[in-house]
């Protein structure tokens, strides 16, 4: 009894490792970067080359961050009586 449930197992992992499992589970479309180094790289197991940008710091985004997080955060826990 106990090998008919193993030679069943058996088989049905071999089917399915036999199969091409989701094969039709993409789309095919144009890749409109294809070519682009930005996007993919100079070599396709290689890394993006993508640009760092770098921005001013603005000390007035600071205050605001810092207003909005009181806004959520602390008027939530006041409301509740903590």
């Amino acid at each position: 009894m106990n090998h008919k449930n193993i030679l069943t197992i058996a088989v049905i992992a071999l089917l399915a490792t036999a199969c091409d499992y989701q094969k039709t589970n993409n789309i095919k479309q144009i890749d409109v970067n294809e070519n682009d180094e930005y996007v993919y790289g100079v070599h396709p197991d290689s890394a993006a080359r993508q640009t760092k940008n770098k921005y001013a710091a603005k000390p007035e985004n600071e205050v605001r961050a810092i207003k909005i997080r009181e806004k959520l955060f602390n008027d939530s826990t006041n409301a509740q009586g903590n």
